[in-house]
């Protein structure tokens, strides 16, 4: 487990398990999200592909994210293990709006210096609307990934619920 990513649909806590799983195993951690955006009104990376390439090439590294469609197979390919939280939709709903709602009350500078908004609610590109709508289309994107022959090289590690993963981290 040298060059990781940890997939799952929105808000299924794939940068929490990922900053922690970088500092165990002190692996550099890429916020895939902050690679993407990288300016204000959510402006996104005309380099990403070159960036991720540049990070990939590197010999230990860990995102949080399937990758972006520009950048997905490169992710894929250069991989070796892929942590797939695969937690249903009712444990991670209440996680998904929690997390929004502090980050629209506290004003949370995110990507690019973004912040989520009380009308950026109102958009299906929300963070909560994208959870509820993606979650089953993103769950069977994965699933065909690990089927997929181009990616038998990877070691994959499905976990269905956070206890599972808590007692796996546990036993690292």
């Amino acid at each position: 487990m040298e060059r990781i990513l940890v997939a799952g649909v929105t808000g299924v806590g794939k940068s929490t398990l990922a900053q922690t799983l970088g500092s165990r195993l002190v692996l550099p951690y890429h916020e895939m999200d902050a690679l993407y955006f990288n300016g204000p009104n959510w402006a996104v990376n005309d380099k990403l592909t070159e960036d991720v390439s540049k990070l990939t090439a590197e010999p230990r590294w860990i995102v949080d994210s399937v990758g972006y469609p520009d950048v997905r197979d490169l992710l894929w390919d250069r991989a070796d293990t892929v942590i797939w939280l695969d937690y249903p939709r009712h444990v991670i709903m209440p996680r998904v709006l929690s997390r929004s709602i502090r980050r629209t009350v506290t004003r949370e500078a995110l990507f690019g210096g973004n912040r989520e908004t009380w009308t950026g609610w109102l958009s299906r590109e929300h963070p909560a609307w994208w959870a509820w709508s993606q979650h089953g289309a993103r769950r069977r994107e994965i699933g065909s990934r690990v089927r997929d022959p181009r990616f038998a090289h990877l070691d994959v590690l499905r976990f269905g619920h956070p206890d599972d993963t808590a007692a796996w981290l546990e036993s690292l």
